[in-house]
């Protein structure tokens, strides 16, 4: 499959590349973007689109070699290429604390997620540390961010006023949720990155979000708007099934598909159990 887009982000010595990939072109949950900042790549891309990577990879090498692979949580399209990455430059990925026996030891996916991703292969890691920087000495911060996955942990340049977002935007609104993620976690993370001075956002899904912060707001704003109205319409007597298709509308096919792992019940259910 031949690559699918390719960004850039100019900014002096601190530009950054992006490359979509994708086995599928059916909205932005099927393709990834890697990014790259000088020596520096941001996840892997899945395992099924290791050619195009590789290729990337290797054209960049003519310029620049890598220096260090940074993983923002274990999830397939994330991580899938990290050991073959590791194997043809010789660099040990790091990876959050809290994915790296996982990937460490390799994890089942659902089918839907093998099917559009493939399967990641097991990798060593190195853990995300306080004292990483990018070629020039500038620092790398890394913030835990759970609520998507227990591990996610995105990546700020303080310097730039970057931030590397993981799957933390991807969408200034939710329409579904995982049934392993956790609402309640998730808004507390938005509140923490926040918190913070950036303004240049780089979502692997989404592409590059030039008022990232103001998106980042309006997608929190959202999340608790959702809430409330779940619960206004709870005290009014209507059933979880019944708020789920006022607000989303019915279950569709990615819930039947995904045997309800991907649903819009799931994000209602946690909406209704949120502390306002």
């Amino acid at each position: 499959m031949p690559i699918r887009k390719k960004y850039r982000y100019d900014n002096g010595e601190h530009s950054v590349t992006g490359t979509r990939v994708g086995r599928f072109n059916l909205g932005i949950n099927t393709t990834f973007i890697v990014y790259r900042i000088g020596d520096t790549l941001i996840d892997t891309g899945p395992s099924n689109q290791w050619r195009e990577v590789k290729q990337v990879l290797q054209e960049d090498h003519q310029q620049t070699a890598l220096r260090q692979l940074l993983i923002t949580h274990h999830h397939e399209d994330h991580s899938g290429n990290a050991q073959r990455i590791s194997q043809l430059t010789g660099v040990l990925p790091h990876a959050p604390v809290q994915g790296q026996e996982k990937l460490a030891r390799g994890y089942r996916t659902p089918l839907l997620q093998r099917i559009i991703w493939g399967s990641p292969r097991p990798v060593a890691t190195q853990a995300l540390h306080n004292d990483l920087t990018l070629s020039d000495g500038s620092p790398v911060i890394p913030v835990h961010t759970p609520g998507h996955a227990k591990d996610l942990t995105c990546l700020f340049l303080p310097q730039q006023k970057y931030l590397f977002s993981g799957d933390m935007y991807i969408s200034k609104s939710l329409k579904y949720l995982r049934i392993d993620e956790h609402l309640g976690e998730l808004i507390h993370s938005l509140d923490k990155l926040l918190a913070l001075d950036f303004e240049i956002l780089f979502c692997p899904h989404r592409g590059i979000v030039e008022d990232g912060k103001a998106a980042l707001q309006e997608k929190r704003d959202n999340l608790y708007q959702l809430c409330k109205q779940a619960q206004q319409l709870q005290q009014q007597g209507l059933k979880e099934e019944e708020i789920v298709i006022r607000i989303l509308g019915p279950e569709d096919w990615l819930a039947k598909i995904s045997g309800y792992n991907i649903s819009k019940t799931n994000l209602i259910r946690q909406a209704l159990a949120y502390s306002l």
